[in-house]
């Protein structure tokens, strides 16, 4: 038995994988990777490395055998069909009658068309069969503290959402909580919303961010329109700004706030304050 780990040299499947070095061998541990080239300090401590791309379904005859654990990392082509990617895992998982699926979803209460894959994809792991867990990640405090040198230089934070409010965590925290669910017993057919402890609000963001550096950084709320160009204008590919920019707007309405205390429960300590997250950003 091994557990198998899908987009292993991504941000979030990487901390999955170092998480996992710290409490199983690491020849139960298999990494799966585009380029094994991004992979070759996992394979020089023991991690078995599979090479398959969700693009290319022969990639993964054979990849899984019964009994793995798999975690199935959802795909960053998210102007791409990402429901029909996924189940290419998924049918392979389902041929070799793995033990369990854990698919990194996004949280119910989200509507927008960013959630749409993860929601198709939820579907077909459920129509397969297969034992699941649906681990429903809210928003990573990377998402804003990796992007935080236009506010810096302005000395002005911009979003479209409004007063919304945010339950962000950090990735290593949802990565914790994968390693919890892939390294535990009981998370058959289970569904988790996972979110921080405390929803936040771009002006307290602008706020705390304005204490740590020591200067004003004040928030500018603006229009979905406008946020979309200021993202293209910052080079983003047009479809994907304007995807993005809409998350905000779903924002303004509530849709990122999870208060189900999932995460904190399974990783077994209060998720990492968002405070703490632009912290690490500055020093970086």
């Amino acid at each position: 038995m091994s557990i198998v780990v899908t987009g292993a040299t991504g941000h979030l499947g990487r901390l999955v994988v170092e998480q996992l070095l710290e409490k199983v061998p690491a020849g139960h541990v298999t990494a799966v990777v585009r380029s094994p080239e991004k992979a070759a300090d996992l394979a020089q401590r023991g991690v078995r490395i599979a090479v398959a791309d969700y693009n290319a379904p022969e990639t993964f005859d054979g990849l899984f055998a019964a009994g793995d654990k798999v975690l199935l990392v959802s795909g960053n082509e998210i102007t791409d069909d990402r429901v029909r990617q996924h189940r290419v895992v998924i049918d392979a998982a389902e041929a070799a009658g793995v033990a369990l699926l854990a698919y990194t979803s996004a949280p119910s209460t989200l509507r927008a068309a960013l959630a749409d894959d993860h929601r198709g994809t939820e579907q077909a792991l459920k129509a397969s069969g297969l034992p699941y867990s649906l681990l429903r990640n809210g928003w990573y405090h990377e998402n804003y503290t990796e992007q935080l040198a236009p506010a810096l230089a302005h000395g002005v934070l911009v979003h479209a959402a409004g007063e919304g409010r945010v339950s962000s965590a950090a990735r290593a925290d949802y990565a914790a909580a994968a390693v919890a669910v892939l390294t535990g017993e009981g998370h058959e057919n289970s569904t988790y919303e996972l979110g921080g402890d405390e929803a936040w609000s771009f002006a307290e963001f602008a706020a705390e961010l304005s204490r740590q550096a020591g200067r004003e950084i004040a928030y500018t709320p603006i229009s979905v329109a406008e946020y979309e160009a200021v993202l293209t204008g910052a080079g983003l590919p047009a479809p994907l700004a304007a995807i993005l920019a809409a998350v905000d707007a779903h924002i303004e309405k509530g849709e990122l706030v999870v208060g189900s205390g999932d995460l904190s429960r399974l990783i077994g300590r209060p998720a990492t304050p968002v405070a703490e997250a632009i912290t690490a950003a500055l020093k970086g």
